[in-house]
């Protein structure tokens, strides 16, 4: 992304903090990236944004956080994880969903989002429940780039193709509460089997996109800000910005998929 931006600064007192769940255990495949991008869109248009890390042990207050990110990561980091989820923050983490607090969660973010993760042959490792869903270890690997068409109900904005790469072995099936973030045109997406990819309820999003997704979606990205945004009471429309690279890479993307197949 370039420096040489346009901006319309929104009010001075603009402002997100996002939270960083467990950056050292779940942060594979440059998902450090999306962090990096909300904050890098956010600034650029002149709003403050600060990022604070939330480990292992650490407690968290609803209230602080604007957007939460939850990235993937091994099965033995997620035993981890879950175990200090259920201890030190599946609570205040499902408050702060209630007070409207934003989350992404990425692959094993995402899978640890929902009700639970099943690993072959090993105990069931639980959720928070932000989203109804479920994961169980599958026999095989789902690698490759992945693009799906946007679910409208998301609202995405300019582009109504997602894109990223996938690789899981998890298989992730939506109850009845969660919508799909879209519907596979190249990929596998949660499962293999019913061409969904992603989910969503209410402002809790997780998905199997990495690559990072969220700076070759832009729109997706400024979704996330945008609903962050209003949950600080901020309901200002965001300036545009000149997203000729982030554009570009995102139609690279489509482009590697079609020619993977």
């Amino acid at each position: 992304m370039g420096e040489n931006r346009k901006n319309k600064k929104l009010k001075a007192a603009s402002k997100l903090v996002i939270g960083w769940l467990y950056p050292r255990q779940m942060s594979t495949y440059g998902d450090r990236g999306n962090v990096l991008t909300i904050w890098r869109r956010a600034k650029w248009r002149g709003i403050e944004a600060i990022v604070r890390e939330i480990n292992l042990g650490d407690r968290i207050d609803p209230t602080r956080f604007d957007i939460y990110f939850f990235g993937g990561g091994q099965d033995q980091s997620q035993k981890k994880v879950s175990d200090d989820l259920l201890k030190n923050k599946k609570h205040d983490l499902r408050k702060a969903a209630r007070l409207g607090a934003v989350f992404l969660g990425i692959c094993g973010g995402y899978q640890l989002m929902g009700q639970y993760y099943r690993p072959a042959g090993e105990r069931e490792l639980p959720g928070i429940g932000l989203l109804d869903v479920v994961t169980v270890a599958g026999t095989g690997r789902m690698i490759g780039n992945v693009v799906i068409e946007a679910n409208k109900a998301l609202g995405i904005g300019q582009h109504k193709l997602l894109v990223g790469f996938e690789n899981h072995s998890g298989k992730t099936f939506l109850g009845k509460k969660a919508l799909p973030l879209g519907r596979v045109i190249l990929g596998n997406g949660n499962n293999g089997e019913d061409r969904t990819e992603g989910a969503f309820q209410d402002n809790v999003f997780g998905c199997y996109l990495h690559g990072p997704v969220l700076p070759k979606n832009p729109s997706f990205a400024d979704l996330l800000i945008q609903r962050a945004l209003l949950h600080r009471g901020q309901n200002l429309p965001l300036s545009r910005l000149d997203d000729g690279l982030e554009n570009a890479a995102h139609q690279k993307a489509i482009d590697r998929a079609k020619n993977n197949v």
